[in-house]
């Protein structure tokens, strides 16, 4: 048991009926409120900080008598509406009369005033099991500003949304982002109290961390299976598949083809006007795309966020999940790179910078442009995936 980690042991094996899945807000409040009683707390979570049966964190919080002083807020704000990238202000919570203080905006830490008079900070965060998220580099900017000023951080952990599998390339150091703060693959099956453990030791935060664990969830368990209420963490991810997806279809925002921001659908489909889509799925079929299913579809962003074809009618391959445990979404990715490369050599349209952000450094698109295959670039990932495996580890918290 790891010092920084359980504070109550609530792991289960594999065996038996499945259990009731709790997430860490309902674990402090149903067995660990002496953790944060007579001590003035910091929240720090989204409207999707919600406990099993779907009662806000806030509510929950003062409700049980908690000395909840201040709110803190991720990208996206409090209440999730802002476009990604967008800078959102700090404000004051109308329900409440706290204030809001935005950690995505002229500031992406707290800020020692803003901790003058909080004891701990709890975090209860929606993570979306990628890489590319913010609420990582949120998590660790909070631990460090709270470390500063000797203030404790308790993670009120969540289920990774889309399971226990690892894929994806390796983050190199010299590409740290907001979109990439560890070395973590594209996908690391992790929840973000064992990311922090991990965060905490390879970034050297001296703070004093400790992580409510979810009760009843096996690793294996992703959003489709836990019970838990889904509510969009982001106005671009609108539904549970769109998790899945996102682990690989994320990688084309650094390209010229649209994710679908702007439509019914992000990051569930790709799109341009010179998109062939029965041709690309045709070619990229012969690569054997488990787990998945690709068909030809249009869409018309509206406000895309990213400039992307706004109010044109867009040819699209749109993606359907059939079995979570067999779909790598990284790989599923990097075929269609390789295949529109092959068909289109001057219409892919990478933006470097953002793109290696993306992927962790330039390999992927570097060996695209060679022409690699497919097959050859996942294969690049082998060995690093197997030395994270053993990497995380000392970190997990649950079976």
């Amino acid at each position: 048991m790891t010092p920084w980690a359980v504070l109550v042991s609530l792991t289960v094996g594999a065996g038996g009926p499945r259990p009731v899945v709790r997430p860490g807000l309902d674990v402090l409040l149903d067995d660990s409120l002496h953790l944060i009683q007579g001590r003035r707390v910091g929240l720090v979570t989204n409207y999707a900080g919600v406990d099993r049966s779907g009662v806000h964190a806030v509510e929950r919080l003062r409700s049980a008598g908690v000395q909840l002083v201040a709110l803190f807020s991720p990208e996206h704000g409090f209440r999730g509406a802002a476009d990604p990238g967008e800078a959102v202000a700090s404000t004051v919570d109308s329900a409440t009369g706290l204030p809001i203080y935005s950690l995505y905006g002229r500031t992406s830490a707290p800020t020692d005033t803003m901790l003058a008079g909080i004891d701990v900070m709890l975090l209860d965060l929606p993570d979306v099991g990628s890489r590319y998220y913010t609420y990582l580099a949120t998590t660790v900017e909070v631990m460090r500003a709270a470390g500063r000023v000797r203030k404790q951080v308790l993670i009120l952990d969540r289920p990774d949304p889309i399971g226990d599998l690892v894929q994806g390339s390796m983050m190199d150091p010299a590409y740290r982002s907001s979109i990439g703060r560890v070395t973590v693959p594209m996908r690391y099956g992790m929840t973000l109290g064992e990311l922090a453990g991990l965060a905490r030791d390879e970034l050297n935060i001296d703070v004093d961390l400790r992580v409510v664990p979810v009760s009843g969830w096996r690793r294996r368990d992703d959003v489709l299976t836990t019970g838990l209420p889904f509510l969009a963490p982001s106005p671009n991810l609108k539904d549970p598949e769109s998790l899945f997806h996102y682990a690989g279809t994320c990688l084309f925002e650094g390209t010229a083809l649209s994710v679908g921001r702007g439509t019914d659908a992000p990051f569930s489909q790709i799109g341009a006007p010179w998109l062939e889509p029965d041709r690309v799925i045709a070619q990229a079929r012969r690569a054997g795309l488990p787990g998945v299913t690709l068909a030809a579809a249009t869409f018309r962003p509206e406000r895309p966020g990213d400039g992307k074809f706004p109010g044109q009618q867009v040819p699209a391959i749109r993606f359907k999940l059939t079995d979570p445990r067999r779909y790598d979404p990284t790989r599923t990715a990097v075929v269609l790179l390789t295949t529109l490369q092959a068909l289109y050599p001057d219409k892919l349209g990478f933006t470097a910078p953002h793109f290696d952000r993306l992927a962790g450094g330039p390999r992927v698109r570097e060996m695209v442009l060679k022409g690699a295959s497919a097959r050859l670039i996942v294969a690049g990932w082998a060995a690093d995936l197997v030395k994270f495996r053993e990497r995380r580890k000392p970190f997990l918290l649950y079976r």
